[in-house]
């Protein structure tokens, strides 16, 4: 059974309980993983040491080259470099040890005496690596998601320590009403749960591995394999009452983590639709395009002008320091209190619920007033309106306007014209549906009363902030997040602009990012 807090528990003090301790943290050159990071830093200066295993660079560079490269220049750490340059350095320095290593290999790939030394300096793991692609293929999805846990909570049981893994609310899958902090049944399918609570996954990872292998050995060509083994994922997914692979993929990954941590200290923190940071280190931080973004910067380019939503839906958003500080949180109540699995969700949507609605008016309204703010994310100012319909009104508008566009797009390639930028749009709202339409119509309300009950407990709760009703959603919405977008996530207007410029890096990508590769 998942553990239950109660009030009665004894007061507790993330720094005191972290001071010391060397923790072990994978995916740090995502986005989540680096806000845990810098916060890690900035609020427990004693801690003993952050180990960030890391994969090898394509051009061959190691872990440490790839630190310096693509994880200490990033803008997360602006703060410290501002008020602490030198303790920042010497933290990297000292500190701060980067192994080259791959989680989907057993022992990480490492010599078995690095990965038993590995195991013998760490106190804590934190496990934030996962492909978090919406239509990633199964072979890959399963390795990182799925397998991959296998190979942490390896580590983490070697070196006798508790493993925080970091999942999603969205293992949640077509179920519907409240969510809370609990295990997760499959809505559809038959899959036989273990009398220790967790569902015993053996005959399906073999039947899927069958079936991956089969598709391998019938498809010479890359890309057909790609579009085969992502095809397999969606419907596998679908069959159990899952929407895409991540999802079902993340299920899978938390199950493995409880068998494999069976007796011994796991907690599994589920944030929903991770966005920019409410306050820390600065409002607004962001690392590329996320769900909403991508939607949003279609509209600004003019890519589409609506979309199969549920208006009068919450949509649960969560910003990315009230994650991080709840997992940090979640290890150091692990680290006190001891063997036992607990399940967190880091979300909003039971304590300050915002509609879909009410997200796009404010958005919507932001940009008519103030598109020149956001140069990066506006070129022009928006012509229509963004609506959103049924799905079934937007499936009739898709096959209308298809049939209307793919006409005239034919008669200008006979007139020697370029493709139709208005049937580009169309396919890029097509794309975006596909990938995220199940995140914009949510059938289910995420609760958090655990991770709330977790947070009262702690003495120095108010250092790590993990409460909702913190966001004022007008402010956090345009400012914040309209802001952040534009300062952080893109780019320079190209020069000369197009007609019709082509989307950013990120559009249709498919990423929920609770945690990165």
């Amino acid at each position: 059974m998942e553990h239950v807090l109660k009030d009665t528990f004894p007061t507790l003090d993330a720094r005191a309980a972290l001071a010391g301790k060397h923790i072990l943290l994978t995916g740090a050159t995502g986005f989540l993983a680096k806000v845990v990071l810098e916060k890690l830093l900035r609020s427990v200066p004693d801690v003993g040491g952050i180990t960030l295993l890391l994969r090898a660079g394509r051009n061959g560079a190691d872990a440490r080259a790839r630190f310096e490269r693509e994880i200490a220049t990033s803008s997360v750490f602006d703060k410290l470099r501002a008020e602490r340059p030198r303790w920042l350095e010497r933290f990297f320095a000292d500190k701060l040890d980067c192994v080259t290593g791959e989680v989907t290999q057993a022992a990480f790939g490492l010599p078995l005496d690095a990965f038993a030394a590995l195991a013998r300096r760490t106190d804590l793991v934190i496990n934030a690596a996962a492909s978090v692609d919406f239509r990633e293929a199964l072979d890959a999805a399963l390795a990182i998601n799925a397998v991959g846990v296998l190979n942490v909570a390896a580590l983490a049981r070697a070196a006798g320590a508790p493993l925080i893994q970091v999942s999603t609310c969205y293992v949640n899958g077509y179920r519907r009403g409240d969510m809370h902090e609990r295990q997760v049944e499959p809505s559809r399918g038959a899959i036989p749960r273990h009398p220790d609570g967790h569902y015993d996954l053996s005959r399906l990872l073999e039947r899927l591995q069958h079936r991956i292998e089969e598709i391998k050995e019938q498809c010479a060509d890359p890309q057909l394999r790609a579009r085969r083994l992502t095809e397999l994922g969606i419907a596998e997914a679908n069959y159990y009452g899952w929407n895409d692979s991540y999802t079902f993929t993340k299920w899978m990954g938390e199950q493995l983590a409880m068998r494999a941590m069976r007796g011994r200290a796991l907690t599994i923190v589920r944030p929903s639709i991770i966005e920019n940071t409410l306050r820390e280190p600065a409002a607004g931080w962001i690392e590329g395009v996320k769900v909403a973004d991508a939607i949003i910067l279609a509209y600004a380019r003019g890519k589409t002008s609506f979309f199969p939503a549920t208006p009068g839906a919450v949509i649960d958003i969560v910003p990315a320091d009230l994650v991080a500080n709840s997992i940090v949180l979640a290890g150091a109540e692990a680290l006190c209190d001891g063997a036992g699995r607990r399940i967190y969700q880091a979300c909003s949507g039971s304590r300050n619920p915002v509609l879909l609605g009410t997200l796009i008016d404010l958005i919507q309204t932001e940009a008519r007033r103030n598109w020149r703010h956001y140069e990066r994310l506006f070129y022009r100012a928006p012509k229509r309106d963004f609506r959103v319909v049924s799905r079934a009104a937007f499936l009739l508008m898709l096959r209308a306007l298809g049939a209307g566009l793919g006409l005239w797009s034919g008669a200008r390639r006979l007139l020697g014209a370029g493709p139709s930028p208005a049937l580009q749009a169309l396919r890029t709202t097509q794309t975006l549906a596909q990938t995220f339409s199940f995140y914009t119509a949510p059938r289910c309300r995420f609760h958090n009363d655990a991770l709330m009950a977790l947070a009262r407990r702690f003495g120095d709760g108010a250092r790590f902030p993990v409460d909702p009703a913190l966001i004022d959603w007008p402010d956090y919405l345009c400012r914040v997040h309209m802001g952040g977008l534009n300062r952080y996530a893109l780019r320079d207007r190209p020069a000369p602009a197009a007609p019709y410029p082509q989307a950013e890096p990120g559009i249709g990508a498919g990423t929920l990012d609770i945690q990165s590769s």
